[in-house]
């Protein structure tokens, strides 16, 4: 069994939190050191109690589950030798109302890859990311959809 561990931390500054007039700007600290700034998404909570430039829960979930495709993809090209110059996700999640509750419902990873030396045929390729997608732990968490669109 592995653990992972995030420090999340909101202090009130000013305004009235009793009334719901508070930022609700926060941080996530992980394990290695780094901080994230971190909000509710301006989408939820209006401006100015919410912090339009820092990350949203719903823009970092969107994220991991790219970025563990991504680290799997890359993974099972290294073991097949199939170079790779670089990886470009632009991940696009779609919140709506199922069965009464509000979630991220859907997940579209639109990856594009540059392979150095012979590119692989889109049969492999689209097998490459039927692979990742098994084995990312994030998408086997989630009963999100998860749809991968390649060129």
């Amino acid at each position: 069994m592995t653990t992972f561990t995030a420090e999340v931390a909101w202090q009130r500054g000013e305004g009235s939190f009793i009334d719901g007039r508070y930022s609700r700007g926060h941080s996530w600290t992980f394990d290695g050191g780094a901080t994230i700034a971190a909000s509710a998404s301006p989408h939820n909570v209006p401006l100015p109690y919410s912090v339009e430039e820092n990350v949203d829960p719903e823009e970092a979930y969107i994220a991991a589950l790219s970025s563990c495709h991504m680290l799997f993809y890359l993974w099972i090209a290294s073991k097949k030798k199939i170079g790779i110059d670089s990886y470009v996700d632009d991940a696009v999640g779609t919140m709506e109302k199922v069965d009464g509750k509000m979630m991220v419902s859907r997940v579209e990873l639109r990856p594009r890859v540059a392979y150095s030396g012979e590119v692989p045929s889109r049969e492999l390729q689209e097998a490459m990311h039927h692979r990742a997608h098994e084995l990312c732990f994030l998408a086997n968490s989630v009963k999100t959809v998860i749809d991968i669109k390649i060129d």
